[in-house]
């Protein structure tokens, strides 16, 4: 098993402040992201920019994955009941003890793991701040932390933040979706590899892995002798897809932090409650690093997410009415000349371009997503804002852009009549 390591000065950092230091650690952090340019200006991400070209135009926003109805009125109620009661003040650090205990007895309920809620759980200000932390405690200059290809751009800042270098797998669409390269990321599995940061089911694609390509990932992380880093916010989001957590396979609940929220599984994301759980020793370290970023949130909102995480009917109706209307879109957007790769969960759908870029004289996805707006009245996300710039999979992904499901029926309805534009002569 890893031991843990201290994070150390890198090697381009001079004491000296009157010397060249060479970048600073936020500039490390919008380059990781992709947003540094070369004039050292920062850009705002493409999910900003999407989003304030939807209210500039009035188009429909399928850019950002947030859903446009709340969760369960008996959690909100369950929340200001919390406020009303008093609970109002700092919870404690490590979450209060009824979540921890929810999360628990929540996964060895739906997986058969057994957590200890008292040292082997954190709850944290959604699960970014979770994958923050753990990335922040476990890994510094010298290290790879090897992630999925489009990956999430958390997980990339977060990398960026922490000094190590970031390594990829793709993920390939085909007939059976976007599929793991098991060569691949044996390939980019170097020496030097400290973690990995596994999503799934995954933003942006909507793959749900195997248990054979989980595998893969776990053959590795043994060899490697790597920590895996798993998030899985849209676990109980799948279309028919089993969701199989890494800590289960054999051999990795000793060397895996599992991270999940409320916001995706319950639709209250702005109430960011999330939780990572794992061995004591990994849950101590992140805790050490988490306590020094918000210390503790959203008092009167854990309460009220420890009553929902016993509620397992909730997560069901949302993943078919989740289906439903992800079928809506996918029809639509096939429709509208795109190819469909349809997911297997989480919110998204990934659609290529291709067919329609040359006869809209656009390049590519990136010029298609904006000029959507004034062509079809819909925001979308290019799929290379998921991938490093120039890279292999931004290149094989260039045409592709992702459109979110998580809205109402009558808006995905709206939003597919307005594509539908985009296949008409003269369009």
């Amino acid at each position: 098993m890893s031991t843990l390591h201290s994070p150390g000065r890198s090697a381009d950092r001079s004491p000296d402040r009157g010397q060249d230091r060479g970048r600073d650690r936020w500039q490390d952090t919008a380059s990781a992201a992709g947003l540094l340019a070369d004039d050292g200006g920062v850009a705002v991400t493409i999910f900003a920019e999407m989003s304030a070209l939807a209210v500039r135009t009035g188009a429909i926003n399928l850019g950002q994955g947030f859903p446009d109805v709340d969760g369960p009125g008996y959690v909100k109620e369950a929340a200001i009941a919390a406020i009303q009661e008093g609970r109002n003040q700092y919870a404690p650090g490590d979450g209060v003890p009824e979540l921890r205990r929810a999360v628990a007895e929540h996964q060895k309920r739906h997986y058969g793991l057994d957590v200890d809620p008292d040292t082997e759980v954190l709850v944290t200000t959604g699960a970014t701040e979770a994958l923050t932390a753990s990335i922040l405690a476990l890994t510094r200059a010298g290290d790879d932390v090897l992630t999925l290809e489009p990956f999430y751009d958390s997980h990339a800042a977060a990398i960026g933040m922490s000094g190590a270098t970031h390594v990829t797998a793709p993920l390939v669409p085909g007939p059976d979706g976007f599929r793991l390269d098991v060569d691949a990321l044996r390939a980019a599995a170097t020496p030097r590899l400290r973690m990995i940061v596994l999503n799934s089911p995954h933003n942006p694609t909507g793959a749900v892995l195997t248990r054979d390509e989980l595998a893969a990932v776990a053959a590795v992380a043994r060899e490697r002798d790597a920590i895996v880093v798993t998030d899985e916010v849209y676990e109980h989001l799948t279309f028919g897809a089993e969701h199989v957590p890494m800590a289960t396979l054999p051999g990795m609940a000793g060397r895996t932090l599992t991270i999940s929220s409320s916001g995706k599984t319950f639709s209250f994301t702005g109430w960011k409650i999330g939780w990572v759980h794992g061995p004591a020793h990994l849950i101590t370290a992140v805790r050490t690093v988490k306590q020094f970023l918000t210390y503790t949130s959203g008092a009167p909102f854990q309460p009220a997410v420890a009553r929902a995480l016993d509620d397992d009917d909730t997560p069901r109706e949302l993943a078919a009415s989740l289906a439903d209307r992800r079928d809506l879109l996918c029809a639509g957007l096939e429709a509208a000349g795109f190819t469909v790769t349809r997911p297997e969960g989480t919110y998204f759908v990934m659609a290529d371009a291709a067919g329609l870029l040359p006869r809209l004289g656009l390049r590519d996805g990136v010029d298609l997503c904006r000029r959507l707006p004034e062509l079809a009245g819909v925001v979308a996300i290019p799929a290379t804002a998921f991938c490093h710039a120039g890279s292999p999979t931004a290149q094989a992904l260039a045409s592709h852009v992702r459109f979110t499901f998580v809205k109402q029926e009558a808006v995905l309805r709206e939003a597919a009549t307005r594509l539908a534009g985009l296949s008409l002569p003269g369009a």
